[in-house]
């Protein structure tokens, strides 16, 4: 194996890094708590105004306007920002006090905060006082156990509990939980000021797995809840035939591009290439250079040109002139942009930076090669400086890496690859800096063709999947991150326009890939996504406005047979599925899967990470295993939800990279998105080893013929119904025939599973019909036809 090639990296301080400081502006101005001199005149006494007082805004000329206010009686806040006409400080007034403070000639403006909004506040206090006054008179809270498991990794034994208190708005709230004759506390977990449940954020170890645990909140509540182990037992290697290892480096993604096209060409009666339609922007920007030493002085040119063809050859210098009355000129000498400034008339340098942009802009030889602009948008009235600078793209990657636009391609692999079979895709690297993704696409293509002759299970998969890998879906900021910037995240597509064009914003362009889709955008209000181009999750100005996120959409579009998906992240051990993003008003989601579908995803998700367990025994923990927003964050605009929501298409995101138990310091220690390749190839072979279960759980699928089963059970809180695998049940209780416009069995909660159907007293007819993942309904029901072989049942309640 070859030994890993570490590339160290200087960060450069821009020269310009204060150019961003705004000069703090009245600094001396003081307010009523702390003026240091009296205005003049005797002060005037404030109206006794007993309308509801609210927040507004004042605008006076300067500090002493300040002052006048002060004496006027005004009730004034020590917030003050100067504006174009003087100063605006806020004032706390009542109507009547504004009509006063108006009559005295002040300039009162807008609400800042109206008078019911601040009632509306104090009302939402009183109202969450009261609440928490109602529960603390309860005799005890209720607890639900969500999930109580033990698993192993990393050789030792863990135990993961997940518990949710009818008291959980109240922060004060404390569950506990007795292991062994030890107690620990459980961490409440709140998103976007909402409770959602309580948990360890990190898994304790033990010594030895309880049959049980006891849960004690500090309002009263108790509850057991019996300990079940989280993954099966981790599955044996593959057989003796079996080969793996097949990646010794971290690749660029022109290198994983290339073994992708090898290995289709090596074996074409198992794969082909699909290319996408839409190239991306390419690893090349416009050369750029800039002079200046502070904002107003500062400008930057760019040239016409991509930097490899010619713009890295440009130079711009300004001169002093050393002259008297000398008038600004520009100059062109070929590849040279010459800026004479203009002196005055004692022979300094008086153009502004400008006018020097207004001169190159309008001199025909130099626009022809370059554009200037002053720094960030600012008017540009500082004297220019002498200066000369090279023009460059600042990309560092050898001549090797193309600088055109980039085809993406996914590799095909399937003996029949004719849209019959079920279609599963894998796609990495939508966020460059994740470098162990690719090579978990490489590893996983690598073994579907070279076991396929001599293992009878990857023949199975093969011949019963169509499966697409697409190794990177974001080339250019792979190679971005390879070359230049190991953090980049986003594309390099530059959005920024003149906000932030300059080269000191260079290594922040681009958009996050995964926060352009369509579904559940930022563009829609779901939060998570930022519409700030220098973001690192910047959604793009459009919902896919990006090339590599309509080619994912456009593969699901072009071949609808696939019906699962996997898109490959780093790092930090997740395991998730939508909803993806939610509103912030209300933490209100997306449509939340069925209580079916959800335990499906929970189902195959305990397959796949038996998979990943089984190569070196590590554990994605349940507590990071789950929908996005229950276990992570609301992140508006994801693939996972574009497949999902979109193509009914079950969608996971993994998080290669568990965090790795150091036994000598006793703690849980994170392993970066670029990992020492040792610990890197490790991941790549436990995760390919994922996708691989994925590929299990997807042939099954696409072999499941077979009706669900489903028994009703009466209970005090109402119907529930028991299956043989995870189901969707609609059903009706007036006696009508079900269909799939019936009600559905919903959720009781978040990770809580099915809630009962409430029956009134008296007797209830229930007729209902079940529907599996893969489709088959039960008891072979039509819900559409006008048969009658649905399930019915009857239910008294005294």
């Amino acid at each position: 194996m070859a030994s890993p090639v570490t590339r160290s990296r200087v960060h450069r301080t821009p020269r310009l890094a204060a150019l961003a400081a705004v000069p703090l502006l009245l600094a001396g101005l003081s307010t009523a708590h702390g003026a240091d001199a009296e205005p003049a005149g005797e002060p005037i006494a404030p109206l006794i105004d007993d309308s509801p007082r609210e927040l507004v805004e004042v605008v006076v000329e300067d500090r002493q306007g300040v002052l006048d206010l002060i004496s006027a009686g005004a009730d004034v806040t020590e917030y003050a920002r100067p504006v174009a006409d003087g100063v605006e400080v806020h004032v706390v007034a009542g109507a009547g006090e504004q009509d006063r403070l108006r009559d005295l000639g002040f300039d009162v403006g807008e609400t800042v905060v109206a008078a019911e909004e601040v009632a509306a506040t104090v009302a939402e206090r009183e109202a969450a006082v009261r609440r928490l006054d109602t529960m603390s008179a309860r005799a005890a809270d209720t607890l639900t156990v969500l999930r109580s498991e033990w698993f192993e990794s990393d050789g030792r034994t863990y135990l993961n509990v997940e518990v949710k208190t009818s008291a959980g708005e109240d922060s004060s709230t404390v569950l506990t939980i007795s292991v062994n004759g030890r107690t620990y506390t459980l961490d409440r977990f709140a998103d976007a000021g909402e409770y959602l449940y309580h948990r360890f954020s990190r898994p304790i170890p033990v010594d030895e797995v309880p049959d049980q645990v006891t849960i004690t909140s500090s309002m009263g509540g108790e509850t057991t809840a019996q300990v079940d182990r989280w993954l099966g037992e981790p599955r044996p290697p593959e057989g003796p035939h079996y080969a793996t290892g097949f990646v010794d480096h971290y690749m660029d993604p022109t290198e994983v591009y290339e073994r992708i096209e090898a290995l289709a060409a090596e074996f074409p009666d198992l794969a082909e290439i699909v290319e996408l339609p839409y190239e991306t922007n390419g690893y090349r920007r416009h050369a750029q250079a800039l002079i200046g030493d502070v904002t107003a002085n500062t400008f930057y040119v760019t040239s016409k040109a991509w930097g490899h063809e010619g713009g890295n050859d440009l130079v711009v210098e300004t001169l002093d002139p050393g002259t008297a009355d000398s008038p600004l000129g520009v100059t062109v000498d070929g590849d040279t942009v010459t800026v004479s400034l203009g002196t005055d008339g004692d022979g300094n340098p008086a153009s502004t930076a400008a006018e020097v942009v207004e001169a190159i802009n309008t001199t025909p030889e130099a626009s022809a090669l370059m554009t200037a602009s002053t720094y960030r948008g600012d008017d540009g009235d500082g004297v220019a400086v002498a200066d000369r600078r090279h023009l460059s793209d600042s990309l560092d990657a050898p001549d090797s890496i193309s600088r055109e636009p980039f085809t993406v391609r996914a590799i095909r692999i399937g003996s029949d690859r004719d849209g019959s079979k079920t279609g599963v895709l894998a796609y990495s690297q939508e966020h460059a800096r994740e470098w162990v993704t690719p090579l978990v696409a490489v590893e996983t293509a690598e073994r579907l063709l070279r076991n396929y002759r001599q293992d009878a299970a990857t023949r199975k998969l093969v011949d019963g999947l169509d499966i697409f890998i697409i190794p990177s879906v974001n080339p250019d900021g792979g190679h971005y991150s390879f070359y230049d910037e190991n953090f980049q995240r986003k594309n390099m597509t530059n959005h920024c326009g003149a906000q932030y064009g300059d080269p000191n914003a260079s290594t922040a362009w681009g958009v996050d890939i995964n926060r352009n889709f369509s579904v559940g955008s930022r563009h829609d209000g779901y939060v998570g996504a930022s519409g700030l181009c220098v973001s690192g999750v910047y959604s793009g100005p459009s919902e896919l406005s990006e090339p590599e996120a309509r080619n994912e959409v456009w593969l699901t579009e072009q071949f609808p047979n696939i019906d699962f998906a996997m898109n490959v992240h780093s790092y930090g051990g997740y395991f998730m599925w939508p909803p993806g993003a939610y509103v912030a008003d209300g933490r209100t989601p997306l449509e939340r899967p069925t209580p079916g579908e959800e335990e499906y995803f929970w189902t195959a998700s305990r397959h796949i990470l038996s998979a990943v367990h089984s190569w070196r025994g590590t554990a994605v923990w349940p507590g990071r295993t789950g929908p996005v927003i229950d276990v992570l964050y609301s992140a508006a605009g994801n693939s996972a939800d574009e497949h999902w929501y979109e193509k009914g298409i079950y969608g996971w995101d993994f998080e290669v990279g568990a965090d790795i138990w150091d036994p000598e310091e006793g703690e849980w220690d994170s392993v970066g998105f670029q990992p020492p390749f040792a610990e890197g190839y490790q991941e790549a072979m436990e995760f390919s080893s994922g996708l691989i279960g994925l590929f299990e759980v997807a042939r099954a699928h696409g072999t499941d013929v077979r009706p669900p089963r489903t028994t009703l059970e009466l209970t005090d809180d109402g119907v529930v119904f028991d299956s043989t695998e995870p189901v969707t049940v609609h059903y009706t209780l007036d006696g009508s025939r079900p269909t799939y416009d019936s009600p559905m069995v919903r959720s009781a909660g978040l990770r809580e599973g099915a809630a009962p159907v409430p029956v009134g007293t008296g007797t209830t007819r229930v007729h209902w019909f079940s529907v599996d993942a893969a489709g088959n309904v039960e008891n072979r029901y039509d819900p559409d036809g006008h048969g009658r072989n649905y399930r019915r049942d009857t239910v008294t309640v005294e």
